[in-house]
């Protein structure tokens, strides 16, 4: 029922009302799936005029060390023919920006993009023409190595919440009254889910997950030790399991309530390293890091090419002095951002991860 009426035409928020009154509260990964559904198919979310700014908007040093790192591994590996894939590659700008550094290297790859919003896909074929779209990982070719990139993809993938409560832990749901939308306590769950040292955290405390991520990362992991290759993880997280709440929504470059207009608003929330790592070695990848990106990019050169840049151009100097704190400042990118790899059986150690 809760599918059916999402699905109708209408604003989100009116037919997640419907559904809600009719079939009852929603767990909150249901809430945020499709919220974010909506969003990325029709708002123009990324860049200077939309709700946020990824690290490729920043600047081109981002999809360069990228795409310089893709071909120092690639080197190392041999020089393979290897499929390039992107999860959520946003506008196109990390993909041509890492394919031009790519070419420099003779790396031409087919190019894959898993997207599923039409209106990022045309952004995408205007940037880099010949892109194969898949709505999911399981389409992706099985007939040479992927060299998989995943910047700012996991953070916008559903989450489940669960809440201490008095008598135990609660699955968090989000009802409805009239078009309000607002988090609840729902049905208590088994405590052996919860993290053991963690079970007797105090009431109101939150612990967050997602299985979604997880189930990609096994399947990329699954893929890279049968074809080989590697995938490269950034996003801003942090190693779990951990207590408390990192479900945020953005607008207009600033913070917004993120069960106030679903589908109007970007929902994200904090990726959980260790969590991933763990799924990526079960599944039989090798893992790196997470290393802060600061550290990444730093070891790939990007001081080296913001220098570059700056002295081709003079008149851009300060800018790109400014993209370059941005990235890789502690009190901006730098820190927050992380970067972690995974590795198929018999491919080299990658860079940036020392």
């Amino acid at each position: 029922m809760i599918e059916a009426e999402a699905a109708g035409e209408g604003r989100l928020a009116d037919r997640l009302a419907r559904a809600i009154t009719l079939a009852g509260p929603i767990p909150v990964s249901r809430f945020m799936a499709a919220a974010n559904a909506e969003y990325y198919a029709k708002a123009r979310a990324i860049g200077a005029a939309g709700d946020f700014i990824t690290a490729p908007e920043i600047s081109q040093m981002f999809g360069e060390m990228i795409g310089a790192w893709i071909a120092d591994l690639w080197g190392r590996a041999g020089r393979p023919a290897v499929h390039y894939v992107e999860l959520g590659p946003g506008r196109g700008t990390l993909a041509a920006d890492a394919l031009r550094t790519m070419a420099k290297a003779s790396l031409t790859p087919t190019v894959h993009f898993v997207e599923t919003s039409p209106r990022l896909r045309a952004e995408q074929a205007a940037r880099v023409p010949g892109a194969i779209w898949h709505d999911d990982v399981s389409t992706l070719p099985d007939d040479a190595p992927l060299v998989v990139v995943a910047n700012e993809f996991f953070d916008a993938l559903p989450i489940e919440q669960i809440v201490r409560g008095q008598g135990g832990w609660h699955r968090r749901l989000v009802a409805c009254q009239d078009t309000l939308f607002l988090p609840i306590a729902g049905p208590v769950m088994p405590e052996a889910i919860v993290p053991e040292h963690l079970r007797d955290a105090p009431v109101g405390s939150l612990i967050e997950s997602s299985p979604a991520s997880v189930g990609v990362v096994r399947e990329l992991a699954a893929r890279l030790a049968r074809q080989g290759g590697a995938a490269l993880i950034v996003d801003y997280g942090y190693d779990g399991p951990a207590l408390g709440e990192t479900l945020q929504a953005v607008r207009g470059h600033g913070f917004a309530n993120p069960f106030d207009a679903p589908g109007e608003v970007d929902l994200s929330a904090h990726v959980d390293f260790a969590v991933l790592g763990a799924a990526g070695q079960v599944a039989g990848a090798t893992v790196h890091g997470p290393v802060p990106q600061r550290d990444f990019l730093g070891q790939l050169g990007i001081a080296t090419r913001a220098a570059a840049l700056a002295k081709a151009s003079p008149p851009r100097a300060d800018e790109i002095g400014s993209a370059h704190a941005r990235l890789t400042g502690a009190d901006a990118m730098g820190t927050l951002f992380r970067a972690m790899a995974l590795t198929g059986s018999g491919w080299p150690q990658p860079a940036g991860f020392a």
